[in-house]
């Protein structure tokens, strides 16, 4: 990990949060912004008689539905430091500068990069697996680290 790193988390008695965690907290999000989707769009996808008519109709929402998880990511991310499933894990997203909640540039900087890491088959996610800080190209990007809270 890179020193200076080190020695932040130490002065403010941080620790990262581990790969687990950070999963989880993914996983919950998904969920929830999966569940909030078929909700939105229940009706349709009760009419739905086949998978394919379920996939067609997903796709025809996609651009809705990566605008939702910008603005679910960021928003959460600058209002509260964490997203839903972060908040239920008990770890927190930081800027690494300040060791304080993401502002609004930043936090919207982390969501786009992390749907553009989700759209390219998660390499960025797999990237944070191998990083010693555990920085996900969204946390990179957005000068951040996701910390226990």
């Amino acid at each position: 990990m890179n020193e200076e790193i080190e020695n932040i988390l130490y002065r403010e008695d941080m620790t990262l949060a581990s790969v687990k965690k950070r999963a989880m907290g993914f996983f919950i999000d998904e969920m929830l912004l999966s569940f909030l989707l078929i909700m939105a769009l229940g009706d349709s996808f009760l009419e739905a008689k086949t998978v394919e008519e379920m996939i067609i109709l997903t796709n025809t929402f996609f651009l809705e539905y990566m605008a939702m998880k910008i603005f679910y990511q960021a928003f959460f991310v600058m209002q509260y430091g964490a997203t839903l499933g972060k908040i239920a894990m008990k770890i927190r997203v930081v800027e690494i500068k300040t060791m304080q909640t993401p502002n609004v540039i930043v936090a919207l900087n982390r969501s786009i990069v992390r749907v553009v890491s989700e759209m390219l088959f998660y390499l960025g996610f797999l990237w944070g697996l191998m990083d010693p800080a555990r920085q996900t190209w969204h946390d990179k990007s957005a000068k951040t680290l996701v910390v226990n809270a």
